[in-house]
């Protein structure tokens, strides 16, 4: 049985998300089985899930995926190389997954693999750090660097859904994966943005309480409706502000120093800002520069929050969450028994051998009803499994 693997955050899951699970099984043959690697309670732009872990992996399994598994936090809150290279390693540890399946603008994986490999080759690393004398930022480095070597076809990096990609074959190169590459083209004008539909406009429409729900699948729909008629949802940044801002007040220097993407003077930088702020809003202005993107910073003070530091974030994935499974993906994990390369964790107990479910607990505290911010959900909740 072939398998693809997928790596997202349906944050939330939209129309656009069953359009890539539908062309990724039209390309490779619609009996393919479907592995989502999803983000946790945190995602890749430095915010919390706008729905808990466990309803985004519900709605997925009741819209076209087999098996959901839980990206690692360090994974989900990493730089798009980093979020690349966890979300294939893990992938590639379940032993199963034959194809490796992602959006981008380009649509054509030769070309992107093009770039991949040369941004491999270690003269790639001295161009770059040329190019970033000048105070540019390092994605304008890199594009910068690539001119050089490959002229106008660098400028398909320009695009957010091709430069993830691009990592994502970086990535397959560097831990020399089995795994296939296939690409979706991708439509829209943001990096949530596919066949018209964003992510982003669905979070929007949830922070201003009337969310377009016609671009949200119908039965993804009834899962976070759900979510939010028990209180457990939408959960925003903005909600956990003022313990976020506390965790920042009462970091050590150290501590700052410490913190994933805080090199260069950074981590100081944001200490600096976190003084003469009121607000999270206020921080992040007074830290970013030219050369640092908000979503750096955002990161950055998420991972103050959470607790995790730069050493944290060189980890490997050290277990495979189960999150939801249909009876395909059940099938799958009978088979991970003999080929997985990690633990399998399926039932809540076990999960305290491998985590201590604290980025949970702190997520929870984003919840609108009080009485829904419990404490150990990462050892409560059972993975869904759709009959």
């Amino acid at each position: 049985m072939k398998v693809v693997g997928i790596i997202c955050e349906y944050n939330p899951l939209h129309n656009g998300h069953i359009y890539h699970i539908n062309e990724t099984k039209r390309l490779i043959g619609e009996d393919t089985a479907v592995v989502c690697a999803m983000s946790g309670n945190f995602v890749q732009r430095g915010e919390t899930a706008v729905f808990s872990k466990f309803a985004r992996a519900k709605a997925a399994v009741k819209c076209g995926a087999d098996l959901v598994i839980e990206l690692p936090l360090e994974t989900s809150l990493s730089s798009a190389e980093g979020f690349a290279r966890g979300g294939v390693k893990l992938l590639d540890a379940l032993g199963v997954c034959t194809h490796l399946s992602f959006g981008s603008e380009e649509g054509d994986a030769g070309k992107l693999e093009k770039i991949a490999k040369a941004l491999l080759v270690p003269e790639m690393d001295e161009l770059i750090k040329k190019e970033l004398e000048s105070g540019v930022s390092y994605a304008a480095a890199r594009q910068k660097a690539l001119r050089r070597v490959l002229g106008e076809t660098a400028d398909i990096i320009e695009k957010p859904n091709n430069i993830l990609g691009i990592e994502y074959l970086k990535a397959l190169e560097i831990i020399h994966s089995d795994m296939q590459p296939v690409t979706v083209s991708r439509f829209g004008g943001d990096h949530d943005g596919e066949t018209g539909y964003s992510a982003s406009a669905v979070r929007a429409g949830l922070l201003e309480g009337c969310a377009d729900w016609s671009t949200v699948p119908e039965k993804a729909a009834e899962v976070f409706k759900k979510e939010i008629e028990e209180g457990r949802g939408p959960a925003f940044t903005k909600n956990i502000e003022t313990a976020m801002l506390y965790r920042l007040r009462t970091m050590t220097e150290d501590e700052y120093d410490t913190l994933p993407f805080a090199s260069e003077g950074l981590g100081q930088r944001l200490k600096k800002s976190v003084i003469s702020s009121a607000t999270l809003d206020e921080i992040l202005e007074k830290t970013k520069t030219k050369r640092y993107a908000m979503s750096r910073i955002r990161r950055m003070i998420m991972c103050a929050y959470l607790g995790v530091t730069a050493e944290d974030m060189n980890t490997s994935p050290a277990y495979i969450r189960v999150l939801a499974a249909t009876e395909k993906g059940r099938e799958l994990l009978k088979k991970m028994r003999k080929t997985a390369k990690l633990p399998v964790i399926t039932k809540p107990a076990a999960a305290k051998d491998h985590l201590n479910g604290k980025d949970s607990d702190l997520y929870t505290l984003a919840y609108p009803n009080s009485t829904q911010r419990l404490c150990g959900t990462d050892f409560t909740t059972s993975p869904y499994m759709e009959k």
